[in-house]
């Protein structure tokens, strides 16, 4: 193990850590440089199941061992950076899930095509901007039988800190990739029906039997509060709705995508 006792916050190392935005990780500009940020040893093994490249670690002192020695041990000769609990808090600011986060290499994203090759069931997220529900909704599309999900891009970053974590590490196992602004026409060219998931009157209802005998289905969820734009609604195969009661208008994204993704899952 290359362990390394941190004695000088300043170090420019151990700035992925401390000091970089997630969009100076993302590194727009050159994305094969780009980075992100693992946390806890679930979601970094995932990480590394799915082929992603460790750059260095760091780690509560209290968790060099057991569960987190078995992913320093994957992880090779890399820097393992390690402090005290109250060190590290003050270090990045917030207490890390079970003492350990991984810095990382961004994968090469495939193609939509690639995707949607053997996909029965996809998820198609418009303008999702806040981490937190997106990795909610990856959790879900992974439990729930979807094939992939593919994004727009305003859509949030699933390898965004938060998203990996709430995701469970389910970012690394459900593909995604983004979309362009003619995705529906694309998606259609391939074979897929879709359906808006929107609170109209004028819609199939989430568990309709027909629904579920569509062979190729594509899931589409929109933005916090606004929902899908109305251009969407109207250029989708279906609008559905998931009927609500006692005065609710509406669910959070995160949670219409749990019940969508169940009635609506492959037969």
């Amino acid at each position: 193990m290359n362990l390394i006792e941190l004695t000088d916050f300043s170090a420019p190392e151990l700035d992925v850590y401390a000091r970089l935005t997630e969009a100076q990780l993302l590194n727009r500009h050159n994305l094969k440089e780009g980075l992100f940020i693992a946390e806890s040893p679930k979601v970094i093994d995932r990480a590394l199941d799915a082929g992603c490249v460790p750059v260095s670690i760091l780690v509560e002192t209290a968790h060099l061992r057991g569960e987190s020695q078995a992913v320093i041990d994957r992880c090779g000769d890399i820097p393992v950076y390690t402090a005290r609990f109250d060190v590290l808090t003050q270090l990045t600011g917030y207490q890390l899930t079970r003492g350990m986060l991984c810095a990382m290499r961004r994968p090469a994203l495939p193609t939509v095509e690639e995707i949607c090759r053997t996909a029965r069931r996809i998820a198609v997220l418009e303008d999702v901007m806040n981490p937190t529900n997106l990795g909610a909704i990856f959790r879900s599309a992974a439990a729930l039988g979807m094939d992939a999900v593919l994004l727009t891009p305003a859509c949030s970053n699933p390898l965004y800190r938060r998203s990996c974590r709430v995701s469970m590490g389910t970012v690394f196992q459900v593909p995604w990739t983004y979309l362009d602004e003619n995705w529906i026409e694309t998606l259609k060219g391939m074979g897929y029906k879709t359906c808006a998931m929107a609170l109209k009157d004028d819609s199939y209802s989430v568990d309709d039997p027909a629904l579920r005998e569509v062979e190729k289905l594509a899931i589409v969820l929109g933005t916090e509060g606004d929902g899908l734009a109305a251009k969407t609604i109207a250029n989708c195969d279906y609008t559905v709705k998931i009927p609500m009661y006692h005065g609710v208008d509406s669910l959070n994204v995160a949670a219409a995508s749990a019940v969508a993704f169940w009635e609506l899952r492959p037969r």
